[in-house]
């Protein structure tokens, strides 16, 4: 499912599973006014994977400053979060 909407952001993050790392993150989210449009979490032996997909059109922040905050919240919860324009990652994950 190819988008045009220049406002969706591919957000994933890996690490040791803890408590409270989707609470953490959906939190900033919700408190940015960033949408969850889909989501898929698995934890495989203790390690932690998830992918986001938001939309960040109803928010006033700038993707700069949401994937810099991102990351710093990884650092803080023992985990990697990275932030990815839709389309940037659809181009780097083309076969």
């Amino acid at each position: 499912m190819e988008s045009n909407n220049k406002n969706r952001t591919i957000i994933t993050v890996v690490g040791m599973d803890a408590v409270g790392i989707i609470a953490k993150i959906c939190t900033y989210l919700s408190n940015n006014h960033i949408n969850v449009l889909d989501i898929s979490q698995t934890i495989v032996d203790g390690l932690f994977n998830m992918m986001m997909i938001v939309d960040l059109s109803k928010s006033d922040m700038a993707f700069g400053q949401c994937q810099k905050e991102l990351g710093q919240i990884g650092e803080e919860i023992g985990v990697e979060i990275r932030a990815q324009k839709e389309e940037i990652f659809r181009m780097m994950h083309r076969v």
